[in-house]
């Protein structure tokens, strides 16, 4: 019973494998729960977590160890630094590039280095902290709501158990196999708290230290989306010529942003990532045409 709660919690097995035709009864003579892939493929029904149980030959116990991909995704294919990078980018490739075709109406390509430069960086330091607090308010919401969860089960454990038993419902589990599962749960109150948050709640606990990849990746990614339209203007003269070289770089560049930002959202779809490419250069010219125009209006008065 103890492995068929581990597979609902996301633990999978990284003991022998089991040939998918003849798969061996658990502790209680409840079959875990797979889907139905080739036999050394296997993985939980509910879920494809980080951590596996390995079960020790000597002893006959069962000790749950981090699997060879385990702990948090790899640094580049978390979802959520994708996400910031995302943000930070999509702000730092327009905003910036607004202000640069605003500034280069004045004719003076010091100007708007300057003021680009002195947007890069308060920018970068405000979005930083935006995503900083945003991570932080986070992490503070899902300790709220676990002390919460921790309560509710010391002082009214029937409702405790009611929604664990409503949780496993929706996975299609008999009512035999949800008396066994609440059974090893109530032994174990930590991971009965545990598998409320997540599969209750719906709540994961979010990494340490993740307000502050929040704020870097955030912060770092608006400086460098930003310092693309700028860059021109240090190799030329005049700041006409400035302004048509970073135009053409920044269509360039929000359209490569734009097609590589819907890939990485999971649509594959060769038309749907040429239109977000489109997308984000409409929207970039859109914002750099109406600062150019608006700067332009003010100076001619």
């Amino acid at each position: 019973m103890a492995t068929l709660v581990r597979c609902a919690m996301g633990y999978k097995p990284t003991g022998p494998k089991v040939a998918a035709s003849s798969p061996e009864p658990t502790e209680a003579g409840v079959l875990p729960v797979y889907e139905n892939e080739p036999a050394g493929e296997r993985r939980p029904l509910l879920g494809d977590e980080a951590y596996s149980y390995q079960a020790s030959e000597t002893s006959g116990s069962e000790t749950i160890a981090p699997s060879a991909s385990s702990g948090a995704l790899s640094f580049f294919n978390n979802p959520r630094v994708i996400s910031d990078a995302v943000i930070g980018l999509s702000d730092g490739l327009t905003v910036p590039f607004a202000l640069t075709a605003g500034l280069s109406s004045l004719g003076n390509t010091k100007v708007v280095i300057t003021g680009g430069i002195a947007e890069l960086v308060s920018g970068a330091i405000s979005m930083g902290l935006g995503g900083y607090l945003g991570a932080k308010s986070e992490s503070d919401c899902y300790k709220s709501a676990l002390e919460r969860e921790q309560k509710l089960l010391e002082n009214s454990r029937g409702m405790s158990e009611e929604a664990v038993v409503e949780a496993l419902t929706e996975f299609g589990f008999a009512p035999s196999t949800l008396n066994a599962i609440l059974g090893d749960l109530e032994k174990n109150p930590e991971e009965m708290v545990t598998f409320m948050m997540k599969f209750v709640r719906g709540m994961e606990e979010p990494p340490i230290g993740r307000e502050f990849t929040s704020a870097a990746t955030i912060g770092l990614a608006y400086f460098f989306g930003g310092f693309v339209p700028l860059f021109p203007y240090f190799f030329v003269h005049t700041v006409q010529l400035g302004l048509m070289l970073s135009v053409i770089l920044m269509i360039i560049t929000l359209m490569i942003f734009g097609i590589v930002k819907t890939i990485l959202t999971g649509n594959n779809s060769k038309w749907q990532a040429l239109f977000g490419g489109i997308q984000m250069v409409i929207t970039g010219c859109v914002a750099a045409g109406a600062a150019w125009g608006m700067v332009r209006l003010i100076d001619s008065h």
